[in-house]
């Protein structure tokens, strides 16, 4: 299997996108620890997956859960080959009215928690090589209103992973961003609140419909984690149907 022995975790790991990531690695035989503050979802997960999951219940944004996450890859699978940031919580508003406590969420839950993550990832990761998948945003690359916040988070994240794509490739450490447009449970309550800028937004998708998060998103994950993408690094995989082509 394409990802067979690898050790990989996955941040927000339990439901939405980070769910279906999760699911896709574990079929392709990698072994994965998944956070997420959704206790719940990670029982269901855990139940599904056996012994081939560890499940850690904690918030991206707090060092002690980066350090719990990298400490249960080393004791349940004997070390780390793979890191998914893709937890990222955000509210939408006009920049106008966004407060303090709106960026704070999504640079604390983006870019901080990659950060972190990063970080407690690289010394296991350094000495035998690995990969790292950030998410980026479309949103972001062209400036979707009621997004700054969110929007701001993401290109920060996708800076830093350009830096330590140069910095870390003497350790074989490759990492990569994938921007995805997928119909998630977030995007579904963006579309209900914000239905003219939704159907704006669908209307630029060459391919038709928003992505299904399992079936066109996770794979490109899981290509940017496996041996067969050794090759690629600091790039940023558009996984939207067309949608930016310029990226």
């Amino acid at each position: 299997m394409q990802l067979e022995g690898k050790v990989i975790i996955v941040t927000g790991g339990a439901s939405g996108i980070g769910g279906a990531i999760s699911r896709v690695l574990l079929r392709r035989g990698a072994k994965v620890v998944a956070v997420d503050l959704n206790a719940e979802a990670g029982a269901k997960l855990k139940e599904e997956a056996g012994d081939s999951l560890a499940f850690i219940a904690g918030d991206v944004s707090k060092q002690e859960t980066a350090d719990a996450a990298v400490a249960a890859a080393v004791e349940n699978f004997g070390g780390l080959n793979g890191l998914v940031n893709n937890a990222h919580a955000s509210r939408q508003a006009p920049f106008t009215d966004l407060d303090q406590a709106a960026w704070d969420l999504s640079f604390n839950t983006g870019f901080l928690a990659t950060r972190q993550f990063m970080l407690a990832a690289y010394p296991h990761l350094k000495d035998n090589g690995g990969s790292i998948v950030n998410f980026g945003s479309g949103s972001a690359m062209v400036g979707q209103p009621t997004q700054a916040a969110y929007a701001s988070a993401k290109e920060a994240i996708r800076g830093l992973s350009r830096v330590t794509a140069n910095e870390w490739a003497a350790n074989n450490i490759r990492v990569n961003v994938v921007s995805p447009m997928a119909l998630t449970d977030g995007v579904k309550a963006w579309s209900q609140a914000f239905p003219d800028l939704y159907e704006q937004s669908l209307t630029k998708v060459p391919l038709g419909r928003f992505g299904d998060p399992e079936t066109d998103v996770a794979p490109v994950v899981a290509f940017l984690l496996s041996d067969d993408a050794k090759y690629v690094t600091g790039q940023t995989l558009m996984a939207d149907g067309g949608a930016n082509k310029l990226y």
